[in-house]
């Protein structure tokens, strides 16, 4: 047996206390791990455009249930309005949520992002936070933000569950859990700590091109032969074809 595990005090907690995985469980662990770094021989790189670390915080608050490329449409006439955080702390709401109408849930956006704003001038001097405690104490900002930052900003080790690595960590079997939150500490618990940010980008790229959210091309994917999905699908159709 295999022993993997880390630990976070972050909130006075060990949340990630040793799990014990099996050597089988390990050596396919690191096969799906060669395999994307193979297919995927990038470096790590962020979807959403921005300058400066305050420019990505808004964006990825903007980016909760819409496209990154939306949001890359939406924030380049945006911080040419906003040009700092003073600028948005300083925001009529209403105003904003017209500059912001585009990206869905523009109500609760612009409420958030002003008061996030106002939050990182009254206690961070205007400097986005490296600590997740604090970046998650923000308005408008859950763990899913604040990796992002920590990873893009900051190089810290860190997972990003999104859509993609929600949907495909569990097709894998990396994880059986549907809470972003436990999928995090499952993947943190699972995957070596130098691996984390690769994964995140690595898994986005490989659900947008062939593990899609509807007819996934299991036939035309790298890691069919790790992963179990297929398999399932298969005996799906198999069962329509009998039906017929």
């Amino acid at each position: 047996m295999a022993v993997v595990g880390t630990t976070d005090s972050n909130k006075g907690e060990d949340f990630l206390a040793e799990r014990r995985i099996t050597k089988k469980e390990r050596e396919r662990m690191e096969r799906i791990i060669a395999a994307l770094n193979q297919e995927y021989q990038m470096e790590y790189r962020c979807f959403l455009n921005y300058e400066t670390p305050w420019q990505l915080l808004i964006a990825t608050i903007l980016s909760a249930q819409c496209t990154d490329e939306r949001v890359n449409q939406v924030t380049k006439s945006l911080f040419q309005k906003y040009k700092s955080v003073q600028d948005f702390a300083e925001a009529d709401q209403l105003e904003l949520e017209k500059d912001i109408h585009s990206t869905g849930f523009y109500r609760n956006k612009a409420k958030n992002i002003i008061a996030c704003a106002k939050q990182l001038m009254e206690e961070h001097n205007g400097e986005v936070p490296n600590d997740i405690e604090a970046l998650t104490n923000l308005p408008g900002v859950g763990r899913k933000t604040a990796n992002v930052i920590r990873g893009n900003i900051f190089r810290e080790p860190s997972i990003v569950v999104d859509t993609h690595v929600k949907r495909i960590s569990n097709r894998l079997g990396f994880t059986k859990e549907e809470d972003p939150v436990k999928i995090e500490f499952d993947l943190m618990k699972l995957l070596p700590k130098e691996q984390w940010i690769l994964y995140n980008i690595q898994i986005i790229t490989l659900g947008r091109s062939l593990c899609t959210a509807r007819s996934p091309k299991c036939s035309e994917c790298f890691l069919r032969e790790e992963c179990n999905y297929p398999d399932r699908t298969s005996k799906k159709i198999k069962k329509v074809r009998n039906k017929s």
